[in-house]
């Protein structure tokens, strides 16, 4: 039996070797992804699961772990559930990182964040996603980007494009994307790491077209309000990545059929072609998903135009 000295120099060591920041894991019914995630954060120092009343193994699952475990109910409106965890958590450490459920840290990622944090110059960091699909990892059918996901606490928080959000779309921020706080006043404030987190896209199908099926509703409002609600990150050929993938889709967005074109884009210019039959899937489903965003932006001005007539 060790000495009680040795076991709280163990306990000081292991501290010593924990990665000093938070996650939070956004979750709802991903008993099948976070053990993944969560065997990936063993060495984290604190993680807490924010769940939207799950009804699979989410929460036990969560708990084996050591995560904190904290219901988030919608009602509409904002913020969203990783906004307000940010705002109402009691969180233990000045760096925040932000991870889905599906998503893996790498042991080099980690070793580059344990470094990075040190340096006092940066308040976030950009971090790539390696995306597998159906299995396969996608090289191409632009697929990979980066990501604000690793930010000082108190110094990052979510872009609002839709105040007047409500409980058909997503509880969770979609493609909204952290700003640093003073980030055009200093772009040094800001840096990319090299090593990339792991994203497992799809645990099924029918999951995928479920999920995608709330964000189109909230990117549909998000499109017909225009790029007011786009302020901080405003659609931008010269600007950061988000900015222009924005850019990008506005254009499309103006073109007849559009969906078609998005498509080609995806597989053709974007060389989803190599990336094999779930390429081609998902490349499908991204066309797919821009149809659907038109078509509810038709049926929102449809019921519009109704409501001004009567």
């Amino acid at each position: 039996m060790p000495k009680l000295e040795d076991s709280s120099q163990l306990r000081t060591e292991r501290s010593a070797a924990l990665l000093p920041v938070t996650v939070i894991v956004a979750a709802r019914n991903e008993a099948r992804n976070l053990p993944r995630c969560l065997e990936s954060l063993r060495e984290v120092g604190e993680v807490y699961v924010i769940d939207s009343q799950s009804t699979d193994g989410t929460v036990p699952i969560a708990q084996s772990y050591g995560a904190h475990v904290v219901q988030f109910h919608y009602r509409g409106g904002w913020p969203k559930k990783r906004q307000w965890a940010m705002e109402s958590l009691p969180l233990a450490y000045d760096w925040i990182f932000l991870i889905d459920a599906d998503e893996a840290l790498t042991p080099e990622l980690a070793d580059e964040i344990r470094h990075a944090i040190q340096y006092p110059a940066y308040d976030g960091y950009y971090i790539a996603l390696r995306m597998f699909f159906l299995g396969r990892e996608l090289r191409h059918s632009g697929a990979n980007f980066y990501k604000l996901s690793l930010f000082r606490r108190g110094k990052g928080r979510f872009e609002c494009r839709l105040k007047d959000q409500d409980q058909s779309m997503a509880d969770m921020e979609v493609h909204e994307h952290i700003v640093i706080t003073g980030q055009g006043e200093s772009k040094s404030k800001t840096a990319r790491l090299k090593h990339s987190l792991l994203h497992h896209n799809v645990e099924s199908l029918s999951h995928y077209i479920r999920k995608h099926d709330e964000y189109s509703n909230w990117e549909a409002r998000v499109w017909l309000a225009g790029d007011d609600n786009a302020r901080d990150l405003a659609p931008s050929l010269f600007g950061s990545q988000a900015q222009r993938r924005r850019w990008m889709r506005k254009k499309f967005f103006a073109l007849p059929g559009s969906p078609i074109l998005f498509f080609f884009y995806k597989y053709f210019f974007s060389m989803g072609f190599l990336d094999g039959i779930p390429g081609l899937i998902y490349c499908g489903l991204q066309g797919v998903q821009f149809f659907h965003i038109k078509a509810k932006i038709y049926e929102l001005k449809t019921q519009a135009a109704g409501k001004e007539s009567i």
